[in-house]
């Protein structure tokens, strides 16, 4: 396990989601202030709130976009380059994981009150949540972040 994915799991640990914990361990390393990138990661926890993509998939795919992302309108190539790497991060994802969703992960719809209790209940959160963070900050490492 790299520094990025032990950091991670620190945040996690913490308190923070999985959106943060992922970019929260990477973000410095490209420039940008920890506590700014905390904030920055927390709308997309849970799914973006709805249990939909999996918030250690999106902190991951903001750390690319920190690395390879557009920031000039007319550079068409980096935009491009930055698709791909993120296409090529979700599909080694979903080859170790079957999926991105959130919901679909844990079994359950965490966006509800029913679904997050369940999940406290099961201990997912401390058992699958850690283990895709795991997966996502060690593809991304393993990938050269």
């Amino acid at each position: 396990m790299g520094n990025k994915t032990e950091l991670a799991l620190e945040l996690y640990d913490a308190g923070f989601s999985c959106s943060q914990s992922v970019f929260g361990a990477f973000c410095e390393s490209y420039g940008l202030e920890r506590k700014t990138g905390l904030r920055l990661s927390n709308g997309l926890a849970g799914g973006v709130q709805q249990a939909d993509i999996c918030g250690a998939v999106s902190g991951a795919a903001l750390v690319v976009g920190l690395k390879h992302g557009q920031f000039e309108a007319a550079d068409k190539n980096s935009r491009q380059h930055c698709n791909k790497m993120v296409r090529e991060f979700l599909a080694e994802f979903k080859k170790r994981h079957g999926c991105t969703g959130c919901r679909e992960l844990l079994g359950l719809d965490a966006s509800t009150q029913e679904g997050r209790a369940e999940g406290l209940k099961r201990d997912l959160f401390k058992t699958v949540c850690r283990g895709l963070i795991t997966s996502a900050a060690g593809i991304l490492e393993e990938s050269g972040y």
